[in-house]
């Protein structure tokens, strides 16, 4: 009998294998070729599943995308409030070798989706996610008294994700001033800026 492929399971195994081309030689290594040597598999292999380099570019974001939200999901499920948003953070920033390796791929990903449509909605539509999450826990954080209640939320909300867009360039790009330790302090300033303030006895 043939064999029978789990073909989900297949895509989700090239994408990884194209995650780890990517984390070690940038979007230029990102061939068919290249991804199926570092998948074990034989060069025409990724075709049926990825016939262009925007497919798999685009299935790598993706999978990326997936696999943050999966531990975010893992990391939030027993919190609410201040306690989630602040995993959901440290799910998002690039803390340990995994996660910085996701933010060397969503680096040339943000390049190459400047001049493709279809992977700007890919990205505008895990941004939305992640927007409406955050402002879940904030607003639940406001009502059990964690966060400030005058708390303008959606800005609020957009400076805490653009914090940590943005820290994913820096760690990559500026270790010296962004390393884990750099970054667990800067994600202490950014949620203490939305805590109520501590009045002083007199």
């Amino acid at each position: 009998m043939p064999k029978i492929v789990d073909h989900a399971a297949r895509r989700d195994e090239i994408a990884q294998a194209a995650c780890r081309v990517v984390a070690r030689r940038g979007l230029d290594g990102l061939t068919l070729r290249d991804v199926a040597a570092e998948a074990g598999f034989a060069n025409g292999a990724l075709k049926p599943y990825f016939p262009t380099k925007t497919e798999l570019a685009r299935a790598t974001y993706t999978y990326v995308f997936e696999q943050t939200n999966r531990r975010i999901d893992r990391s939030v499920a027993d919190a609410y409030g201040m306690l989630a948003l602040e995993r959901f953070a440290r799910e998002v920033l690039p803390l340990d070798a995994e996660r910085l390796d996701e933010a060397r791929v969503v680096l040339p990903f943000w390049q190459l989706a400047l001049h493709e449509p279809g992977l700007a909605e890919i990205n505008d539509g895990a941004m939305l996610t992640w927007r409406g999450r955050m402002r879940a826990w904030m607003r639940e954080g406001m009502a059990a008294g964690e966060i400030r209640p005058d708390l303008d939320v959606d800005p609020a909300v957009e400076s805490l994700l653009n914090f940590l867009l943005g820290a994913q360039g820096a760690a990559v790009l500026d270790t010296s001033f962004n390393s884990v330790g750099h970054l667990e302090q800067q994600l202490g300033v950014q949620l203490g800026h939305l805590r109520p303030e501590v009045r002083q006895g007199s």
